[in-house]
């Protein structure tokens, strides 16, 4: 037979053992946990880097206000580097930390394989960046987005280039991505349906850092006007060796030349470039507190990070309407509803794209982007 003194520490042991899952179990269900989800690393980290800031600073405010049904926030981050393989690895990590949201992805080439894997595993997914058609456009019902499709897109700058530049000779580019070549091809499809017809259709390859054939290509044709599919690397790099070869020539893109970074490559290059986006956020009127809240934290919010921050937004009050965060309850409220976001009245029809204003054009003067005039 056991001392008293050792049987008594054998029975707080055994008590301890089963009390410690117990109150670890209790612990974690006083939080909720979302995710963000991006390019954090690679080349496209300027985006990742804006959902990550403006999901933090809306998981930070919601915290501050009290939490989500009571329970505070946890931010959970996913870096897909923007590859589509590393995408699904990630989201099978997000799923298996039993996340209830992910603000993400950016790159539609990632968005669209993760979102099989949240819908699967009962994940609401908003994506403030994926612009793709097809991220919507395959009736998952877990899948929302805050941002424009590349259709709306296209159309705007289809119409835009064919109206401004109409006895001018146009080239259409992309980079075989997924958000590229949709966006080009949208944009194609809304140049010709104006009447105008491009000179050359070409594809280049993200990554490299030469683009003088394709370049010296444009010269031959004589190009004034290039619309780029595709990223501001490649972007910035084209201008800089179209201006080494002594061309004018415009070149127009879309929303995936909003960063600071594109001026970083260009610098007075990058004077006159054209880009097409959702209007600004940051300018308008119910925004400004919220803005106030960034530049309080040296932090001008630019790109994506209202957006990010929006994507959260909606989804608290979805959930906080449905009483639960059950996916499937959540994808109702979401789907009825309008939420009262920094981005404006927002909600979402029955696809799981956002009801908001369409895109306009901005230009790049003095290293900042803003409205065209």
């Amino acid at each position: 037979m056991k001392p008293l003194n050792q049987l008594f520490k054998t029975t707080l042991l055994a008590t301890s053992i089963t009390i410690m899952p117990f109150s670890s179990a209790l612990y974690a269900d006083e939080e909720i946990s979302i995710a963000v989800a991006g390019p954090i690393t690679g080349q496209y980290a300027t985006f990742g880097h804006q959902m990550k800031t403006g999901t933090e600073i809306a998981v930070e405010d919601l915290n501050k206000a009290g939490g989500v049904l009571g329970k505070k926030l946890k931010l959970e981050v996913g870096d897909d580097a923007c590859d589509p393989k590393q995408a699904v690895a990630v989201a099978n990590q997000l799923a298996n930390k039993k996340v209830a949201l992910v603000a993400g992805h950016f790159c539609s080439g990632s968005s669209i394989p993760a979102s099989k894997v949240y819908n699967e595993e009962g994940v609401i997914m908003i994506s403030p960046g994926s612009t793709n058609p097809k991220l919507t456009e395959e009736g998952l019902s877990n899948v929302f987005r805050v941002c424009g499709r590349d259709d709306q897109q296209g159309a705007v700058a289809g119409e835009y280039i064919a109206k401004k530049y109409a006895d001018k000779k146009v080239a259409i580019l992309h980079d075989k991505s997924a958000y590229g070549k949709g966006l080009a091809d949208e944009t194609k499809k809304a140049l010709n349906a104006a009447g105008k017809q491009e000179v050359m259709y070409e594809a280049i390859t993200a990554g490299e850092k030469d683009y003088s054939a394709i370049v010296s290509k444009l010269k031959k044709e004589q190009i004034d006007v290039v619309y780029l599919g595709g990223y501001h690397t490649e972007a910035g790099l084209i201008i800089r060796q179209m201006r080494d070869q002594g061309m004018s020539t415009i070149l127009a893109a879309g929303d995936a030349l909003m960063t600071d970074e594109f001026w970083s490559i260009t610098g007075a290059a990058g004077e006159g470039t054209l880009m097409t986006f959702s209007p600004d956020p940051s300018k308008n009127p119910i925004a400004e507190p919220i803005v106030a809240t960034f530049r309080a934290k040296k932090i001008e919010p630019v790109g994506y990070m209202l957006y990010s921050y929006g994507a959260v937004q909606a989804w608290a009050q979805a959930v906080e309407k449905a009483g639960t965060t059950d996916a499937k309850k959540v994808e109702e409220v979401l789907r009825k509803e309008t939420f009262k976001t920094v981005l404006g009245d927002v909600s979402f029809n029955a696809k799981g794209d956002v009801n908001a204003p369409g895109y306009v054009f901005y230009v790049w003067k003095n290293g900042k982007y803003d409205y065209v005039e």
